[in-house]
């Protein structure tokens, strides 16, 4: 953060030293809103690069124009009612190496645009004209999901260095909004960002940025609001800042991915608002053969969302294992609904996707031999309505291989349809800590509130789980598993509302239940003799959670643990 303080200061002082203001009429730029006036505001651009640098300053006006190049030391500002108009004409916009789009940059240093003024890409009108030329044969496209795929962005910022983009309104992309890709030095500050105009359209896409601050934004998108990409597999997302930006969206509010082909490093996600969203608040998404590492998430506040939390790992492309380690989220406060959090919008998230299931839980879930690992979730409040209906969709905790393995599919915290928990579920991972987190469900439901499947060293510290009216608090719950040479897999679940049951253990395998709190500290093995039916195991304790972990063969079934535990004695049958 320091270094792109100084970065940023130095940029300050050097560019002012020698940088002019250039009034847009100084070059014949028409403000009447129809004159097409891409050819002057380029002489423009290239004029005052030329001359070292300087303002190209927009006084109130309608600016109709096609794609613009930004060069080395130029910053157009946007004066309070001065409007930069796109042109809905597709064969106005020019592509330059990978940038596409109404504003563009290749290589540049020192840009920026600013002000208080609007950049509108009238994008409905420009994405309907592009149908058109499709549908006549002249622009070729396979119109995937039938919306044509290369439409300009209404910002394609590239290979460019100390980028600015400060106050101003970016309106009505034709496709993502705002793409930043492969920037060194950025400054993204106070920007606004409307953009439903059509399908597909995201908010702020950081793609393999490095030193990179987003701050104090407002996004309204129709897809994913501030979303981190990486598509190169040399190149990554590395020392950037999310801080202090409000979110709507019809996807996920802060995403990692989908593309993760290099990958996500010291990201640091601060004090961000998401609310009605269709998707996760925080999605982090490994799954194209990159990695995701060293991320906190903190302060987050998430409302009307239909997931808090989705962390993925996946294998989509190639061979090459996708990671996810050293991740931490605190903090965090979040409301789910019942309902459809983006109903009535334009544009808004599919209604009948990944169904039949009920609310879904927050999500951890990774690869039998890519598990998500070293995940801190510490000060975590999360409200959910509850409610979940087996007669609607049901996966009990006794038929956990009804939720598929995916690795190619896309990832979304709904990819899996039902799931047999209604606060957490979380599979192949390592090293999962609970710290200070409550969960509470609104009504009584028939899943567990957490289930651990193939789980490595889970720990839970000072909790608490709401469920309807029956309260469950949890001091210190810490599993230390044996791990025999042969394969094994283990499952868990905690609060749920069944009597506690172990079904199917084969003779042999090995119980470690440890339970902490209010005094009671003890662990309590249980043992099965060659031919025995039951086993029976008998614990003292107060309003705690019961906790087990177990080792068995992956041939056999998992662990089918759940209950609510507010009794001071209970004896647990374990059948087998």
């Amino acid at each position: 953060m320091r270094k792109l303080i100084v970065s940023i200061f130095c940029l300050a002082v050097a560019v002012s030293a020698s940088a002019k203001d250039y009034y847009a009429s100084m070059f014949g730029i028409k403000s009447n809103g129809t004159t097409l006036n891409t050819t002057s505001i380029q002489k423009a651009i290239d004029f005052i690069s030329e001359e070292g640098g300087g303002k190209l300053i927009f006084k109130v006006g309608r600016y109709l124009t096609g794609t613009i190049e930004l060069k080395n030391n130029v910053t157009i500002e946007l004066g309070e009612g001065a409007v930069l108009v796109g042109s809905t004409n597709p064969y106005d916009y020019r592509q330059e190496g990978d940038a596409f789009g109404l504003i563009i940059s290749n290589g540049a240093k020192n840009i920026g645009v600013v002000g208080l003024g609007v950049v509108d890409g009238q994008g409905r009108e420009l994405a309907n004209n592009f149908l058109a030329q499709v549908a006549v044969g002249v622009i070729k496209d396979p119109l995937k999901l039938g919306r044509p795929a290369h439409r300009p962005h209404l910002f394609y910022l590239c290979k460019s260095r100390n980028v600015t983009l400060k106050g101003i309104n970016m309106r009505s992309s034709a496709c993502w909004t705002c793409t930043t890709d492969r920037v060194d030095s950025l400054l993204i500050d106070g920007v606004t960002v409307n953009s439903r105009a059509f399908w597909n359209n995201d908010g702020l896409d950081i793609v393999d940025c490095t030193h990179a601050v987003i701050q104090n934004c407002f996004v309204d998108a129709s897809d994913d609001g501030i979303c981190l990409k990486s598509h190169h597999k040399d190149v990554c997302n590395d020392d950037v800042i999310v801080r202090n930006n409000t979110i709507t969206s019809s996807a996920s509010g802060i995403k990692f991915g989908t593309f993760g082909v290099g990958g996500f490093r010291n990201i640091q996600v601060l004090d961000n608002v998401v609310y009605d969203t269709f998707r996760s608040a925080i999605t982090i998404q490994s799954v194209d053969g990159g990695f995701a590492e060293n991320i906190v998430v903190d302060g987050l506040k998430s409302y009307n969302t239909a997931n808090p939390i989705y962390l993925n790992v996946g294998q989509r492309r190639g061979d090459k294992p996708s990671t996810m380690n050293g991740i931490t989220i605190r903090n965090l406060y979040a409301e789910v609904p019942m309902d459809k959090p983006d109903y009535g919008v334009e544009y808004e998230g599919p209604t009948l996707e990944d169904q039949p299931r009920n609310v879904l839980p927050c999500g951890i879930v990774g690869l039998a031999d890519q598990p998500v690992c070293n995940v801190l979730l510490e000060n975590i409040e999360i409200k959910f309505p509850g409610a979940g209906r087996p007669d609607f969709a049901k996966v009990g905790t006794d038929e956990l291989d009804k939720v598929p393995e995916m690795p190619k599919a896309y990832p979304e915290f709904s990819q899996f349809c039902e799931l047999p928990a209604w606060g957490f579920y979380v599979r192949h991972a390592d090293s999962i800590t609970f710290r200070n987190v409550k969960i509470t469900a609104a009504e009584s439901d028939y899943r567990p509130a957490i289930v651990l499947d193939d789980v490595d060293g889970a720990s839970f510290q000072q909790g608490q789980i709401l469920c309807g009216q029956e309260l469950q608090e949890y001091q210190e719950i810490t599993s230390q598993p044996i791990r025999p040479a042969s394969s094994f897999t283990r499952a868990m679940s905690l609060g749920g509302t069944d009597s506690c049951s172990v079904s199917r253990v084969p003779y042999g395998a090995r119980d470690s239940i440890n339970m902490a709190g209010s005094g009671d500290s003890a662990p309590y093995p249980c043992t099965r003799e060659p031919g025995s039916t039951h086993g029976c195991l008998t614990a003292s304790f107060k309003a705690l959670f019961t906790k087990a972990l177990m080792e068995i063969p992956a041939s056999a079934a998992r662990l089918a643990m759940s209950r609510c535990v507010s009794g001071a004695m209970r004896t647990l049958n374990v059948p087998v």
